[in-house]
């Protein structure tokens, strides 16, 4: 179970290269010229917000902070103001993504993956996590969802700062190609959401409806001798069964009649032998 009480200690100064980094960091892409700036910040200022940590075997694992780790590390420091917090394994992969998800810009990628590996570590239900990160439940798999876009269609998105929502609305087509060129589409055309959900109602429509598939007449004759065969099978068991076929311009039409007092004769009564009678002419054309 998740607790929600904060076991925080006080801030202590910690060696930089004895903070490991948090298996459940969302964030995969860190901008340099942003760690750079960062950096000097924190040369000219100090770090004014120490960095979050949980004990981890003789070092620490971090739970918040990883920009201004990474800063430090840029500048050359050997250590680093930490708050020390205990936390469960659960709770640190909890807090490190709520905190990114506070502070950090993730891409929206980033953070669907980061919900569904903490889903599947923990085997958490959905609507546990969706209450534990603040989402509502049909949120939270909308977020999922856009697991499904192939890499390359996420490339562009990510590339192109386009938003969830505009990710949302590629999931409507059904091919990677098609999701790949309207995306594309609106990065180039810098659409808003409204326009993006527009052009891609338009693809839908544009679209031809699937046409019922056309039987050819040498289909139909496997039909047809199936029929036969069948009646063959009731007339050697005394039936006598007789079977039609008439054609006009529209349709064939297949019957089949048998007497009632061989349909319904007694049980254990011998049958009378019966001959089937020859297909008429207007069989000819279609077996």
């Amino acid at each position: 179970m998740f607790t929600n009480r904060k076991k925080q200690r006080t801030v202590e100064s910690v060696p930089v290269s004895a903070v490991l980094p948090n298996p459940f960091q969302p964030r995969r892409d860190f901008d340099e010229e942003e760690l750079f700036s960062l950096s000097k910040s924190i040369k000219e200022n100090g770090l004014i917000q120490p960095i979050a940590v949980r004990r981890a075997g003789k070092g620490f694992e971090l739970i918040a902070g990883e920009r201004r780790l990474r800063a430090m590390k840029m500048l050359g420091e050997e250590r680093i103001d930490a708050v020390v917090y205990d936390l469960s394994n659960e709770d640190s992969a909890v807090w490190a993504l709520i905190e990114n998800l506070e502070r950090a810009q993730l891409s929206p990628f980033d953070e669907a993956e980061a919900i569904a590996k903490l889903i599947a570590v923990w085997n958490l239900p959905r609507e546990e996590a969706a209450k534990r990160l603040g989402f509502s439940p049909s949120g939270l798999s909308n977020k999922l969802r856009l697991l499904k876009l192939e890499e390359e269609v996420r490339k562009v998105i990510t590339e192109n700062a386009l938003s969830e929502r505009h990710a949302r609305e590629l999931l409507r087509l059904s091919s990677g190609e098609e999701r790949k060129a309207a995306a594309e589409h609106f990065a180039a055309k810098g659409l808003s959401v409204a326009s993006a959900e527009k052009y891609v109602s338009a693809i839908l429509e544009k679209k031809p409806e699937r046409k019922a598939p056309k039987y050819l007449i040498k289909d139909v004759r496997i039909f047809l001798n199936t029929f036969e065969h069948a009646v063959a099978v009731m007339n050697s068991a005394g039936l006598c069964a007789v079977s039609t076929v008439t054609e006009d311009d529209e349709r064939i039409t297949y019957s089949v009649s048998v007497p009632k007092n061989m349909a319904f004769r007694t049980a254990g009564k011998t049958a009378e032998t019966c001959t089937a009678p020859k297909m008429p002419k207007g069989a000819s054309s279609v077996i």
